[in-house]
Formats: structure tokens, C-alpha cells, sequence
């Protein structure tokens, strides 16, 4: 991460861009919050479910473990546990890959699909609620727009592309 030559004149931000810098940080922790919260009843938070719909998309609802790290944008340590976890309870499988015999595969089993399909329509409407509808359609090409500008300044591998 680059950072200023301390002898240069920092950029701070005016009244307006801290408003939005704070708005952001307190509406993401929020919209995580809600959604998390959201996922409860069903036995899931937001970080579980979002390893569920990974491996629901993934070819034969498998991926390596350093792969599913990286979608789910978590360290491998703390993916690690989450998948401990899951698999106690019988939602995911961790299997010794096949074809070189030292990566490890995460699995979803038919009770990770049940549980994934039986919590996914209360999610979408959940985030329906607290995020789509909330910004409206006139806005969402620019909360869209901006989010991959974000991801663009912040993601070493974009190469600064949106």
C-alpha cells in the first residue's frame, strides 16, 4: 500500500468527502450487521453463507481451499476455521484433492445445499430491503460505478482498471 513521503502536505479531506467517508464506514459495518443478523434463524452468518453460495456455484460444488479464501475474502487461517465449523455441522466436506494429493478441496454436502436453499430467498430479500430498494434504481449505476472504482484503487491485481 503506498503512502505519502511524510514531508509532503497531506490531503485531508474536506467537510463534504468526510461526510461521505464516514457515511460509508458506518452504512457497510451496518449492512453487515443487518445481513448477519438476517442469517441467524436459519444457523448461518453472512461469512458461512457466503462460503455456501461459493461452493453452490463452483464446478461440482468444490474448490480448493486458498481459492475459497480468496472469493470469500477471507485469510486462509480464518477460512480455515470457518470450515471446522461448517463441517461439524455437516454443511461442507474437506477432501485431499485427487490430482496432486496436497491441496485441500472444500465440498458442499446436500445438507450445506438444503440449508443454502432454504436460507437464500429471506437473504435476497434482505438485501432487497437494505440495500437495493434503499438506493433506488436511479442511484444503483452510480453506487455500482463507484464500487468498482474502489475495488479498482484497492485490488493489486486490477491493475487500476473499473
Amino acid at each position: 500500500m503506498p503512502h505519502e513521503d511524510p514531508e509532503e502536505k497531506t490531503p485531508w479531506l474536506d467537510a463534504r468527502q468526510e461526510q461521505v467517508w464516514r457515511r460509508w464506514m458506518r452504512a457497510s459495518s451496518q449492512l453487515y450487521r443487518y445481513l448477519d443478523e438476517d442469517l441467524r434463524p436459519h444457523g448461518l452468518g453472512l461469512s458461512e453463507y457466503d462460503v455456501l453460495v461459493n461452493l453452490a456455484e463452483a464446478e461440482e460444488h468444490r474448490l480448493r481451499m486458498g481459492e475459497l479464501a480468496e472469493l470469500v475474502h477471507m485469510s486462509r487461517s480464518r477460512l480455515t476455521h470457518t470450515v471446522s465449523r461448517m463441517e461439524s455441522q455437516g454443511l461442507v466436506q474437506r477432501r485431499t484433492a485427487s490430482h496432486d494429493r496436497r491441496g485441500v478441496l472444500a465440498v458442499l454436502t446436500e445438507d450445506g445445499a438444503s440449508l443454502l436453499s432454504s436460507a437464500a430467498a429471506d437473504h435476497v430479500r434482505a438485501v432487497r430491503r437494505s440495500f437495493i430498494d434503499a438506493i433506488g434504481p436511479a442511484d444503483l449505476a452510480a453506487v455500482d460505478r463507484s464500487m468498482a472504482a474502489v475495488i479498482a484503487a484497492t485490488d493489486p491485481a486490477s491493475d487500476h482498471q473499473a
